[in-house]
This record gives structure tokens, C-alpha cells and sequence, in this order.
């Protein structure tokens, strides 16, 4: 019978795998320049990892982990971003409502041997409650601690191009007043999908609350 699967087991295996990965050779992926594709080979072969603990999510109808709420991102460490859907402008303030799993990679390739290397150079885990925009919500809380009022925070979205109009400002503003944002880290640039970027994640994993470095 599987095990249940835990952030904790997750984190051990995503460890594991990492390293494993590191030292893995593969002629599957040789040559291969699209992210896109890179990405679902590793995402599916961690999946694959985990079968032993999960029954396994579906990366097209969710996240890929919805048993603990996780969603696996895979990126190069030459441009670390990725996208992801848009649900509201809310996710920008309050996060995305799940964690996050991002595995940053530089991917070589062998001529001689014709096989790809991906080494895995960060694997960090981002609780959900820290997957807001830094400076949207570091911003809103410098003003509710410099006793801002709805105002302010109206104010302030607009500034910042916060896709909302006029009533979901304001409703977010008493909700904001009500409810402080915690502090998120990832840097989401607006589009018809989230762009996710982890350069600051990558950065200070490991020293701020709610980011964990892996390996």
C-alpha cells in the first residue's frame, strides 16, 4: 500500500532526486532547446518518483500535487521564470493558493556521447502563504504600517497596475485592512497568464520565513 505523501517526504525525495538527476545522463533530451519540453521531462519523471507514496496528479487539470497542494515548476537557471494560470488579481496579494516546488536547472549537452545533463542547481520549496508579488504586497504593508487607510491602498494598486477595476479595488482594500497580506517573494509580472520569476526566492532561500532551500 502507498504511503502517504507529506511536505516532509517531499522535501526528502525532492532532495534525492535532485542529486540523482544531477549525475543522470539522457540521450531523450539531446539537443533539445524548447524549456517547455525540458520542463515536462523533469516534472513527469519526479511525478513518476513519488508514485510510490501518491496516486498522482494531472498537470492539465491542476496542480500536479493537489493531495498536499503543491505544484512542481521547472526552469533554466539562465532566464528563472515560469508561467502559470491567471485566477485573480488577488493572487498577486494574498499568493497563489498553493505551494510551490521550482527546480532550477542548467542543462548540458554531450556531442560526443549525444546526451543532455540537466544539473539541478536549486530545488526550493515556497509555502503558499509566500507566493504573493514582493513588491505588491511588501508595499501594501508599508502602508498599513504607516496607518494607510483604504485610500492609500487604492492609490498604491493603481500605481502598481493591479488588473482590477474600481469595486475590486476597493473591496480589496477593506479586505486588506481586515486581513494583512503575509510577505510574498516571487515577482509575478502581469499577462494573460501569470509570469512567475524566482531570482529573489533564489536569492534568500533558506533566510526568510516560508522558503525552504532543498539543495
Amino acid at each position: 500500500m502507498n504511503r502517504s505523501l507529506t511536505i516532509d517526504t517531499l522535501l526528502k525525495e525532492a532532495a534525492l532526486f535532485s542529486a540523482t538527476e544531477s549525475a543522470h545522463n539522457t540521450p531523450a533530451l539531446f539537443g533539445v532547446t524548447d524549456g517547455k519540453a525540458v520542463g515536462t521531462y523533469l516534472e513527469q519523471k519526479f511525478v513518476a518518483h513519488l508514485m510510490k507514496y501518491f496516486a498522482g496528479g494531472n498537470s492539465a487539470s491542476g496542480i500536479d500535487i493537489p493531495s498536499i497542494d503543491v505544484d512542481i515548476k521547472v526552469t533554466s537557471i539562465r532566464q528563472p521564470q515560469s508561467s502559470c494560470p491567471f485566477k485573480s488579481a488577488r493572487q498577486k496579494i494574498y499568493g497563489l493558493g498553493y505551494n510551490l516546488i521550482v527546480f532550477v536547472y542548467e542543462k548540458t549537452d554531450n556531442s560526443r556521447r549525444k546526451t543532455a545533463r540537466l544539473d539541478i542547481q536549486h530545488t526550493i520549496f515556497i509555502a503558499k502563504q509566500h507566493t504573493a508579488d514582493y513588491q505588491m504586497t511588501r508595499g501594501l504593508r508599508e502602508i498599513m504600517e504607516h496607518d494607510g487607510n483604504a485610500e492609500d491602498l487604492v492609490a498604491f494598486m493603481r500605481d502598481r497596475n493591479l488588473p482590477v477595476d474600481e469595486i475590486e479595488a476597493n473591496n480589496l482594500a477593506a479586505q486588506i485592512l481586515r486581513e494583512k497580506p503575509e510577505q510574498g517573494y516571487l515577482t509575478i509580472s502581469n499577462a494573460l497568464q501569470w509570469r512567475l520569476q524566482y531570482g529573489r526566492v533564489m536569492q534568500q532561500a533558506g533566510t526568510v520565513p516560508g522558503i525552504k532551500r532543498i539543495a
